[in-house]
């Protein structure tokens, strides 16, 4: 097809072409005789006639000649091996794989399907090797996040120091990733940059931050949120997307409730909440 279009396009431009003149050779049929295949001689009118290379013959193109290249769409095909037929099985024993396929004489590997894992009726390896150590179903996880990464922020005015700063604010200002599983928890790495009361509401917190900020005049509250009200308070605007409406706040379950100070608020609030005095006087007492 590419060289009937090549082809083509020759025979309609160049005899129309303005260039074009007494052709430099002629080919002449030359008959021997009437019962013989004819031959072809070349006549070359001027004997002083050299073929052009490519690079001359350019300016010699007509205005309406356009050159075309050999690769087109339909002409691309893959590597060589790249593309692989899939076996035909059980079509004749020219192929190798007729009669049995492949799957040899008789047995169950043979005729059917078999438990993964099967050996034959011996002990398998799954059940041979020992059980070690166990999964807690009850173990959670926290994002740590530490004092020196907030004052950092506080300095660089990402975060307000005069608000409640809550996990929201953690997450919508870098301070912690995207995978927030069970909450966050406050560590006490550069306690010694907090010159200034901050009011935090986070999972969990350490000795060593809560005595930090409350050093500098500060609070930090623990809250409980369950895996829903988490997910609404730092994506509110997923649920408003869904058209459906925030939860409420989920009680903590019992073997959470001596670890926590509240349960938390949605959506995110802004004004901290202050501790009574039977609560400070438990946060103050040591633990038994």
């Amino acid at each position: 097809m590419l060289r009937r279009r090549l082809s083509v396009l020759l025979s309609t431009s160049i005899p129309n072409s303005s260039f074009y003149s007494k052709p430099p050779f002629i080919f002449q049929r030359v008959l021997s005789s009437p019962y013989s295949f004819p031959s072809y001689s070349l006549i070359t009118p001027n004997p002083n006639f050299t073929v052009p290379n490519a690079a001359s013959f350019e300016p010699l193109l007509p205005p309406g000649f356009r050159a075309y290249s050999l690769l087109s769409l339909n002409d691309l095909r893959d590597n060589k091996g790249a593309r692989k037929k899939k076996t035909r099985k059980g079509r004749g024993i020219g192929s190798g794989k007729g009669k049995t396929a492949g799957r040899g004489h008789k047995g169950q590997k043979a005729r059917g399907t078999y438990k993964f894992g099967f050996e034959g009726g011996q002990t398998p390896l799954r059940r041979r090797l020992p059980k070690r150590g166990f999964k807690n179903p009850f173990s959670l996880t926290f994002q740590p996040v530490g004092l020196g990464k907030i004052a950092k922020l506080i300095n660089a005015g990402k975060i307000d120091s005069s608000e409640l700063i809550t996990m929201k604010i953690l997450k919508d200002t870098r301070a912690i990733g995207k995978q927030i599983k069970d909450g966050v928890r406050l560590m006490g790495r550069g306690a010694e940059h907090i010159q200034w009361p901050i009011h935090l509401e986070v999972s969990r917190v350490t000795v060593r931050a809560k005595a930090a900020v409350e050093a500098a005049g500060g609070s930090v509250r623990k809250v409980y949120y369950n895996k829903l009200g988490l997910k609404a308070l730092i994506k509110p605007e997923w649920f408003e997307k869904k058209g459906r409406l925030l939860p409420r706040a989920a009680r903590p379950p019992p073997k959470q409730r001596d670890k926590v100070d509240s349960i938390g608020r949605l959506p995110a609030p802004t004004k901290p909440i202050p501790f009574s005095p039977e609560e400070k006087e438990a946060t103050l007492a040591p633990p038994v």
